[in-house]
């Protein structure tokens, strides 16, 4: 490999100190030198005069667990160089040997459509470490050990089961995955009770690795919701991560205090915890989490058969009812399985409701129905008030979040990084540069235990991304979200350029 410095910019480290005048020498994938130093005659120089240089971003919440196997470049456009997948319970292994179970658990958020499924952590993590894009860290979804042992059973679990999930947990962390993960508003994990989680959080803690967490509730349930996530991380010992942490719905923006406080009050008895979000007001999922999570028992088709059931779909229409926090006029459809309802995309489930005449909810219904199960949602769910202190909080780092959808994807995809420090930082004054690089870089580093990555230091691994701190951004909106960022002048992974002034390469040496 070639020698680098990139001369002149504004080094950024990552550590959040502030940002100092100075070269970065990269040779043979690590990061040799930082500061004042004299540039070796057989360097390749890279001009970053009026320019910023930190590390390559890490997006420590990604729904890319597919997509990172197909090098696709979103993430690179944006600088991001490594990433967390796994999240909310979701991971491609194990898999069952019924691939078929594991596909319609996950591929609302996975966008699959392949024979996809690993056996174990080290089949998965051996494919993605070929990634040509980002650096892959995974983490074992609850929803998926569950599906690998008894489908899509709810409940308690005999002990036997228990005993299965503890020991394939802990032969996957052994393995390489960096945690595990739960989706506690998905079916199955919806329907875990307290004690399965506390034995799979304590294999954690046993590992010193991080328990990420969707929580059981955003919204009403919020307050509910962080407290037994603060007494699984009391009682095992574990390091707690809470995923998107915000409010959801009006009714509900008042409880971001409250949650933020017992976080901080855990934090300062020693916890170890945390959480993430992104600079979006809205959230993005599968149709179904609208509904009672017990009426999937079976999966999708005991859903539809429930559904085709005239007492049945009242039970179901009645608690989706009265469980909805951001009401109708703030669901949008984002993506469909079929051409046959592509119209109703970008549109509300009250304006698709008005225009067939019916109930919102049996809108929701009937698309479930005709799309068999694979709608995907935009939810307009927090205040602006609420991002901003969640964004800023000295607790948090900022993610994406982000999935491919068969339709309009969420601006997040494309936009996250480059509109945190455009628009979140630069022009609305939430961050510093140096917070929000932090943010993005050595603190999920830490969180996530991802080794030699996060810094502009000596040893690490030569990942840095070159950008103009004065017009970095993202134009991606919630109606074209696919727009590629600007500002983004250079991207590279353990010292080979993966882009290069807005241009994306196409190799990359692995680590």
């Amino acid at each position: 490999m070639s020698t680098i410095v990139f001369k002149g910019g504004m080094v950024v480290d990552g550590t959040g100190a502030p940002p100092s005048s100075g070269d970065v020498l990269i040779s043979d994938g690590t990061i040799e030198r930082v500061g004042v130093f004299e540039v070796p005659v057989d360097a390749r120089v890279i001009d970053c005069r009026g320019l910023a240089v930190a590390p390559g971003f890490i997006d420590s919440h990604s729904h890319l667990d597919l997509q990172v196997l197909e090098n696709r470049r979103e993430k690179v456009a944006q600088g991001v160089t490594a990433e967390v997948v796994g999240n909310c319970g979701f991971s491609p292994y194990p898999a069952p040997p019924d691939r078929k179970l594991i596909h319609d658990f996950a591929n609302g958020l996975f966008c699959g459509d392949t024979d996809w499924g690993w056996p174990t952590a080290r089949a998965y993590l051996e494919q993605a470490a070929r990634s040509t894009t980002t650096a892959v860290s995974s983490l074992v979804g609850h929803g998926s050990l569950r599906i690998a042992r008894v489908g899509n059973q709810l409940g308690q679990l005999a002990e036997r089961d228990l005993d299965w999930m503890e020991q394939t947990l802990s032969e996957s962390l052994e393995e390489g995955a960096c945690g595990f993960s739960t989706g506690l508003m998905y079916s199955p994990g919806a329907s875990a009770p307290f004690a399965e989680l506390e034995r799979l959080c304590r294999v954690v803690a046993r590992y010193g690795k991080t328990y990420s967490t969707h929580m059981r509730g955003y919204g009403d349930l919020l307050v509910e919701a962080v407290d037994e996530q603060l007494q699984l991380a009391r009682r095992t010992g574990c390091r707690l991560q809470i995923s998107h942490l915000q409010a959801v719905g009006p009714r509900n923006w008042n409880k971001q205090a409250v949650v933020l406080e017992k976080i901080e009050n855990a934090a300062a008895e020693g916890l170890d915890v945390g959480f993430d979000c992104y600079p979006y007001i809205a959230g993005s999922t599968v149709l179904t989490q609208l509904l009672p999570q017990w009426a999937l028992e079976g999966g999708i088709n005991g859903l539809l058969a429930r559904l085709t059931d005239g007492a049945e779909r009242k039970r179901i229409a009645a608690e989706t009812e009265a469980s909805l926090e951001q009401g109708w006029t703030n669901i949008l459809i984002s993506s469909l399985e079929t051409s046959f309802n592509r119209g109703s995309i970008g549109q509300t489930i009250a304006a698709i409701a008005a225009s067939r005449g019916c109930e919102p909810v049996e809108v929701v219904f009937d698309l479930i129905e005709e799309e068999q199960g694979r709608v995907n949602m935009l939810e307009m769910n927090q205040s602006e008030a609420n991002l901003r202190q969640t964004i800023s909080h000295p607790l948090s780092c900022i993610i994406s979040d982000g999935f491919y959808v068969k339709g309009r994807p969420h601006p997040r995809l494309y936009g996250t990084f480059p509109l945190l420090l455009g628009e979140v930082s630069r022009e609305r004054g939430w961050l510093t540069l140096t917070t929000a690089v932090h943010k993005i870089t050595e603190k999920p580093a830490r969180r996530f235990s991802i080794p030699k990555r996060g810094r502009l230091d000596p040893g690490y691994f030569a990942d840095v991304v070159v950008f103009d701190p004065g017009t970095v951004n993202s134009p991606a909106s919630y109606e074209t979200p696919a727009l590629q960022p600007r500002g983004i002048c250079h991207v590279f992974r353990n010292g080979v350029p993966i882009l290069s002034e807005g241009v994306v390469g196409s190799s990359i040496a692995n680590s």
